[in-house]
């Protein structure tokens, strides 16, 4: 394994690195192989040559970046991966020092071994907390389509998103998209004023809310300008191929059979595919017509499919709900 020293020179090294390195860990995020020390002003180094000339690259992207602006944020550094060049590094700004020996003492993130799965905005880390948050994780890696299915307050949709903005920023997949069934729960809600946007977002604010938690508002409207993040109700699946796709169906208890098979026979090539749903929160008026618990029971055999039940244990919200669901469980 080789090193490499990478000295800050006639600069700050915060107005690079971050307060607390919070820029450096960001950046750090990107090269999960490398293992990444800061100590003053020299950053060392851990890994495959490539990899160490790709973050030096993007120290000395970062340089000439904060020589244009007051501060540098980490949407600055996400920019650095989409496309956004800015290769002239600060004359006098920066030596290198390929090195043998081993390390310098410091923190040292190694996101290769950690359970972190995205940075969100401000510095929030988005972690698989629970022993069926990690499976969802790990499920994710061996299978095109997993089955996440447990009790609200789980963090199954939420993960499942985490994932999603992952692949996204990482370039796995070409597209991110939302989808879940327009049924109200247990409400008549009349009619909605707007246009069909207006008129569906009340049932898809779940998902813009995890979005938000974990993409710039900014780069997250160019998404959704551009087509790279889509959020749409299910019957707007009917009739389209996703390749190069990350696909999420949320509330999935509320579709019948047929519409279960219809968002699953979407699948193109190159896609990843998590269905998220709680059989115990079933909105349609007749309970019966769910095709979700049908519908892994038929496929539950088939290779290449993941199953994770999360349970009351795996709930991540107030105390209080944990304790809810248990009472409420008692009466159905």
């Amino acid at each position: 394994m080789a090193e490499k020293k990478i000295e800050l020179t006639e600069i700050d090294p915060v107005d690079i690195l971050g307060v607390n390195n919070k820029i450096l860990d960001r950046l750090a995020f990107y090269y999960p192989k490398l293992k990444v020390v800061s100590r003053g002003n020299i950053i060392t180094l851990k890994g495959e040559h490539k990899d160490m000339s790709s973050f030096e690259k993007k120290i000395n992207e970062l340089i000439n970046k904060r020589a244009k602006k007051r501060s540098l944020n980490l949407d600055d550094v996400d920019q650095l991966f989409e496309g956004i060049d800015y290769t002239t590094p600060a004359a006098g700004a920066l030596n290198t020092l390929e090195m043998t020996a081993d390390g310098l003492q410091g923190a040292v993130l190694d996101t290769s071994k950690s359970d972190i799965i995205v940075y969100g905005n401000d510095g929030k880390v988005v972690r698989a907390r629970t022993k069926n948050q990690k499976k969802l994780v790990d499920s994710y890696y061996k299978h095109d389509l997993v089955f996440a299915i447990g009790p609200a307050g789980t963090g199954k949709t939420y993960t499942a998103i985490a994932l999603a903005v992952r692949a996204l920023k990482n370039r796995e997949v070409k597209r991110l998209i939302l989808t879940r069934p327009a049924v109200e729960a247990g409400e008549r809600l009349g009619f909605l004023p707007g246009d069909l946007k207006d008129k569906l977002d009340p049932y898809l604010q779940p998902l813009y809310d995890a979005l938000m938690d974990m993409i710039p508002p900014q780069k997250l409207k160019s998404y959704m300008e551009d087509g790279t993040i889509q959020i749409a109700p299910l019957a707007y699946m009917r009739g389209r191929t996703l390749e190069s796709a990350f696909v999420i169906l949320d509330e999935a208890q509320n579709t019948s059979l047929v519409q279960l098979k219809m968002f699953l026979t979407r699948m193109g090539n190159n896609a990843k595919f998590i269905v998220t749903g709680d059989a115990t929160q079933i909105d349609l008026p007749n309970k019966q017509d769910s095709g979700l618990a049908r519908g892994m029971e038929l496929l539950k055999n088939v290779k290449g499919i993941g199953i994770i039940n999360f349970t009351k244990e795996d709930i991540v919200r107030h105390p209080l709900v944990s304790k809810i669901v248990k009472v409420f469980e008692g009466i159905e």
